[in-house]
């Protein structure tokens, strides 16, 4: 399924432990790129990264997880008792000299290496949780992509639409390119000759020979082939990321159009293929966002 790079789904869950808040959010990358925010989670962060890169191929994947746990038994409580009381014992010496020091409980305990409050490993049911609750807001996320990769092609189809038209009007000014020159010699030749023309066959040589100069067949199939190859790719059901391929044909759109626009002598032509150019840059815009 085609969809979009950038993307964000946030959902609270609650076990009978545990709190959670997972947020993720999907950016243009030109890879996978993995950046975790939030509690520590050991080796659990490598599974969750592995979950993830199964389903986004190309995109930055910011990911924060906030946890609260809500049993006290989720908790080490360790305190350096003999520290404790060396510390103690001196606050109990410098208070018999000077009956103005107050010292709090919650002073003690803040000393650094008196207490230590240490989580414990998560058992298997908060992994499972943590896991059920990631992947719940990941199939969030892969839903807005996937919406928002509709929406692209949809614009992406226009602009094809558009470029074809323009493109079907080229191949019908290619046919009057001979005619075209002619003229235009037939014209020249009066302006130089005080009104003598040349005879036909000559204007009639002379013409085919500007026509082949200035030929753009061979962009128009180049182009036909390149839009055909896009139409094909923005089938919605293809499961492979195509933003690369579109990227790389949208280029050589806009070169071929650009060449046209170079060889053109045809007001006509011109405003064609600039049309088409015109389209291109839509695209090239639009197919960034694409994974």
């Amino acid at each position: 399924m085609i969809q979009s790079m950038t993307g964000y789904a946030e959902r609270s869950f609650e076990s009978p432990t545990l709190q959670a808040k997972v947020s993720l959010k999907s950016l243009n990358h030109r890879f996978f790129d993995w950046s975790y925010k939030g509690l520590p989670l050991g080796h659990l962060e490598s599974r969750l990264r592995g979950l993830c890169q199964k389903k986004i191929r190309r995109g930055k994947v910011e990911v924060m997880i906030e946890m609260n746990f809500s049993e006290a038994s989720s908790w080490d409580l360790s305190i350096n008792e003999a520290l404790l009381q060396k510390i103690l014992s001196a606050l109990t010496r410098a208070g018999r000299r000077n009956k103005d020091i107050r010292f709090g409980v919650e002073n003690i305990l803040r000393i650094p290496q008196v207490v230590e409050l240490r989580r414990k490993d998560f058992s298997r049911a908060d992994t499972a949780f943590i896991v059920r609750s990631f992947e719940t807001t990941l199939d969030d996320l892969m839903r807005e992509r996937v919406r928002e990769g509709r929406d692209i092609i949809r614009q992406l189809k226009v602009h094809v639409r558009t470029m074809k038209k323009a493109l079907d009007q080229l191949t019908k000014l290619l046919r009057r390119q001979p005619a075209f020159f002619q003229e235009k010699l037939k014209q020249k030749y009066k302006e130089l000759n005080n009104g003598t023309v040349q005879s036909e066959g000559r204007l009639a040589e002379e013409a085919a020979c500007q026509a082949q100069r200035y030929d753009i067949t061979e962009e128009i199939a180049r182009l036909r082939s390149h839009i055909d190859n896009v139409q094909d790719l923005l089938n919605p059901e293809r499961d492979e990321p195509v933003g690369k391929m579109l990227d790389f044909l949208a280029q050589e759109l806009y070169r071929e159009a650009n060449t046209i626009n170079s060889k053109s002598q045809d007001l006509a032509i011109t405003r064609e293929s600039l049309v088409i150019k015109a389209e291109v840059e839509s695209i090239r815009q639009q197919v960034q966002n694409l994974e």
